[in-house]
C-alpha cells in the first residue's frame, strides 16, 4: 500500500515548507473578513503561518498577508490576530 501523501504548505514568515497540520491557517472570507482558523475549515482563501509569534510579526512585517489576499489589512485585524495567537500557544 502507498504511504499516505502528507499536504504541505509554506509559511509566510520563514518561507519554510511544512506540513499543513503544523501550520495555522489565516483566512479571508468571501465577505472580506480576516481571521484565524486553528482548525482550517473556514471558508475562504487561506494562508499559512507557523504557529509561532517570530513568524507572524515576520509576515506581519513584510506585508506577506496583504499581498497573499491582495488587499489592505487594517492594524486591529492584526492586534486581534496577534492576541488570539498568543492564547493559542499559551495554551498549548
Amino acid at each position: 500500500m502507498k504511504p499516505k501523501k502528507i499536504p504541505m504548505r509554506m509559511c509566510l514568515g520563514c518561507n519554510e515548507m511544512k506540513p499543513k497540520k503544523e501550520l495555522m491557517r489565516v483566512v479571508k472570507s468571501p465577505e472580506g473578513e480576516i481571521s484565524l482558523d486553528f482548525v482550517g475549515k473556514k471558508n475562504g482563501r487561506g494562508a499559512y503561518i507557523c504557529k509561532s509569534t517570530e513568524c507572524f510579526d515576520k509576515a506581519r512585517k513584510a506585508r506577506r498577508l496583504e499581498k497573499a489576499f491582495s488587499c489592505r489589512i487594517d492594524e486591529s485585524v492584526y492586534e486581534v490576530m496577534s492576541d488570539e495567537l498568543r492564547k493559542e500557544t499559551e495554551n498549548g
